[in-house]
């Protein structure tokens, strides 16, 4: 009941910061109009006539984008009501509020016309709209705030024929500290902006040719970017989510299950060691869990989109996942219905096990550990009564102690092949044991 009214809560609170975003973007009398473009229909907003005619972008045309222009007119500013949203999902349900220099920072920039301008927000901050988005609480570890990093494509920031005032300027209305960081290449240009309280704004776009770090000039941003490889997978079909700060900020993120998936691939990118790749692995274990519950189906077909896309995505997927805590890894191997064999070096050991009789599960119960961490494996009262003479809690446990390996090895070799019944448990039932016994024999 309170996840049913937690979501409930923020869909209200989405729906009328989206009418007032809307609104706000577009006060002035005027009209809207549809240009057809390479045969997709895009929206403007006209003001004026003859020589004072001027046409700002709205966005491409959808269901959604239709409605809110026929809703246009009736929308009405009722900060305080979503005041009141906001602090309800912060206070009754915990759910993660922005910083005040971080949510101002990116309020300016909706202001400004970032985000109808097809900006997507992404790293930290993004994440940190995903708990009230999916109706659940993340770690809270994964949810520190990192830099406001804002990416676009270059094709759209060139097609949508509008331009926000210069970052910079957008910053420093907010805090006159902000700065221009000359980019390591070229010293004449910027992709970075930091304040003296320490945030930082990152503009980044896709890199779709050879690897660069060349900035990229956003005409609509008026800044440059840095080029990045695999970014394009993460910004397609972002989504709209809102910012908990102050009466909400509309921004849009990355659809989360590709958040999730490309936290596996550049956390191989940057090196185990690295403390971003942790940070990164973090996010991905906490939604990873949260998708194959809410959004499995959203969640197999993102993997299965990038895992198409080469053997080069598909390895670093692979290793992605490989390095994740058992939980997680197994919810997504069962999201997309593949075993633990196919992915690399994984393999279960058991340096302690200390087998214990568990009532409520009606198994012996004994700790393996894999590269993720540790397996809770389990032999079944049936499976201990049928093959082993273990008609007791007690002649079980007994069983057991008396040939370790055995039962090491059954648990070893459905853990690799079986397909994944839930996530973090090996458990070996009677009608699999003699299948089990006949792949273990030399």
């Amino acid at each position: 009941m309170a996840e049913l009214v937690l979501q409930t809560t923020y869909a209200e609170l989405l729906q009328q910061v989206e009418a007032q975003a809307f609104a706000d973007a577009f006060p002035e009398p005027g009209g809207f109009i549809a240009k057809t473009v390479k045969g997709r229909r895009y929206w403007y907003f006209q003001t004026g006539r003859g020589k004072d005619r001027m046409q700002r972008y709205v966005g491409p045309e959808s269901p959604e984008l239709l409605d809110r222009i026929h809703k246009h007119r009736l929308a009405r500013d009722d900060a305080r009501g979503r005041q009141t949203l906001v602090s309800t999902l912060v206070r009754s349900f915990a759910m993660p509020r922005a910083l005040p220099q971080t949510g101002a920072a990116v309020a300016a920039l909706a202001r400004a016309g970032v985000f109808r301008l097809r900006g997507v927000l992404v790293g930290t901050v993004a994440f940190q709209t995903y708990p009230a988005m999916l109706g659940r609480r993340l770690a809270a570890s994964a949810l520190q705030t990192g830099d406001i990093d804002i990416a676009q494509f270059k094709e759209i920031s060139v097609a949508v024929g509008e331009k926000i005032p210069p970052l910079l300027d957008v910053l420093r209305a907010v805090d006159p500290s902000f700065r221009a960081i000359p980019h390591p290449s070229e010293r004449r240009k910027s992709v970075s902006y930091a304040a003296q309280n320490g945030l930082r704004v990152d503009v980044l776009t896709p890199n779709r040719g050879a690897d660069s770090d060349a900035p990229q000039r956003l005409p609509a941003l008026q800044s440059d970017a840095q080029p990045l490889r695999f970014l394009d997978f993460l910004i397609h079909q972002p989504v709209r989510a809102v910012l908990l700060h102050e009466d909400g900020v509309l921004v849009n993120v990355p659809a989360p299950e590709r958040f999730a998936i490309h936290k596996l691939i550049v956390s191989r990118r940057r090196g185990g060691g690295s403390a971003k790749a942790g940070k990164d692995i973090r996010q991905a274990e906490a939604l990873l869990e949260a998708l194959a519950t809410g959004r499995r189906y959203e969640l197999a077909d993102a993997w299965n989109e990038a895992i198409a896309r080469g053997k080069a995505w598909r390895q670093l997927l692979i290793e992605g996942a490989s390095g994740i805590a058992p939980v997680p890894r197994d919810a997504l191997l069962k999201t997309i219905r593949w075993t633990r064999a196919l992915l690399d070096g994984l393999d279960l050991g058991f340096p302690n096990p200390r087998p214990r009789y568990d009532f409520d599960r009606q198994a012996v119960v004994f700790t393996g550990v894999d590269p993720g961490g540790e397996m809770l494996c389990a032999i079944s009262t049936d499976a201990m009564r049928d093959h082993f003479r273990g008609l007791t809690p007690g002649e079980a446990l007994a069983r057991f102690r008396e040939h370790p390996s055995l039962f090491q090895a059954l648990a070893r070799g459905k853990y690799r092949a079986a397909p994944i019944e839930e996530p973090g448990i090996v458990l070996l039932r009677s009608e699999e044991i003699p299948q089990l016994m006949a792949a273990t024999r030399p």
